[in-house]
């Protein structure tokens, strides 16, 4: 059986890929973008690592509608019928049984293809609300897999409950007692990274070490901050671009992380019990969203990307820090709230659509 899997959320589409190949033996193709974002020719993540575990990955080149008008705006709209040529020459070429969509205004062109084609179509929501491209490709999908039940913009008829599917790393980790010491923080603005994040750090760097043992994902972008930050590096301060099959224990042996708000970190924080300080992208009505679920269930605090400067994430993570032990007691409460087994649930859900 063939899956192409398409999409802009790649960790968990990641993560039901090594389902589909371990328990199904599928062959799967991945159509996704080149580069991390518009007007960066810095290559994506999962172009560089589908290929290294032996997943074909094929670049489409599409654009999307913004939520704010930049230098990008025009040129992406022009890139849209550009994707509609390209998607159907290649499920033309890779004729696949099914496809996998994870959302992402790069999925929409595949899937219209795909219903046309009468290939079958299952995509995934993994936040709590949906974004547009879904809200799209859910009119043309046999089966809607979601990751919360509050989320009822679908047709009910389509959806089926998975949960967000999570890496073998993360389900897999044994818990152990931490020994007391430095306190340790990880500092992540996502797969892509984010320039706001990492300046934030920089400005409060020397305060932040004096307090905790920073560890530091910079990402990969046109702005240079990994080779700005790298010279930064000492004994309490470690700096990566892209941190990959050593997160999960990454993430256990810090008692706080400091991220973004996409929902698939904040489901797998959830699982390892980690408090999160959490900075949404401005504007970003998903990310601010989920940001606001999880801070009600007491497992996430809020920094607003309006509010943030080195000052501001330094004071935050100090507070933090001073209630940890309370913060984890909350985390500890809430940890049976996340489906642990999403990734086995929509890689079946997947493999029955044939």
């Amino acid at each position: 059986m063939k899956v192409l899997v398409t999409g802009a959320h790649f960790t968990p589409a990641l993560a039901t890929i090594e389902e589909l190949k371990k328990n199904y033996q599928c062959e799967v193709v991945y159509v996704g973008r080149k580069t991390t974002f518009e007007g960066d020719s810095t290559p994506s993540v999962e172009s560089q690592v589908l290929p290294t575990l032996g997943v074909k990955f094929i670049s489409l080149i599409t654009g999307r509608l913004q939520r704010e008008f930049t230098i990008f705006t025009i040129p992406s709209l022009f890139k849209i019928p550009i994707g509609f040529l390209q998607a159907p020459f290649i499920l033309f070429k890779e004729k696949p049984d099914v496809v996998l969509s994870f959302g992402g205004y790069i999925a929409v062109p595949v899937v219209i293809w795909a219903w046309l084609f009468s290939i079958p179509i299952i995509i995934h929501e993994q936040a709590i609300i949906s974004g547009l491209a879904n809200k799209i490709s859910s009119c043309f999908a046999d089966k809607i897999a979601i990751s919360f039940l509050e989320n009822h913009s679908f047709n009910q008829q389509k959806v089926v409950l998975t949960g967000n599917p999570i890496r073998h790393e993360i389900i897999e980790i044994q818990h152990e007692s931490k020994a007391a010491g430095v306190p340790r923080v990880l500092i992540a603005g996502g797969n892509q990274g984010s320039h706001v994040i990492n300046m934030a750090v920089l400005d409060c760097l020397d305060k932040l070490t004096k307090i905790a043992k920073i560890t530091h994902q910079t990402g990969d972008s046109k702005f240079g901050d990994f080779e700005r930050l790298s010279v930064k590096q000492n004994e309490n301060y470690r700096v990566e671009k892209f941190i990959g099959d050593g997160w999960g224990k990454l993430v256990q042996e810090c008692d706080l992380v400091v991220s973004r708000a996409g929902v698939n970190t904040l489901c797998e924080m959830t699982i390892l019990k980690k408090p999160v300080l959490v900075i949404p992208i401005a504007g970003h009505r998903e990310q601010n969203t989920n940001a606001g679920y999880f801070e009600n269930l007491g497992l996430a605090k809020i920094l607003p990307q309006s509010k943030l400067s080195g000052d501001s994430l330094f004071w935050n993570i100090r507070e933090m820090l001073k209630n940890i032990n309370k913060l984890k007691i909350k985390a500890e409460k809430f940890k049976k709230s996340i489906i642990k087994d999403g990734a086995k649930k929509l890689a079946l859900e997947t493999i029955l659509l044939k």
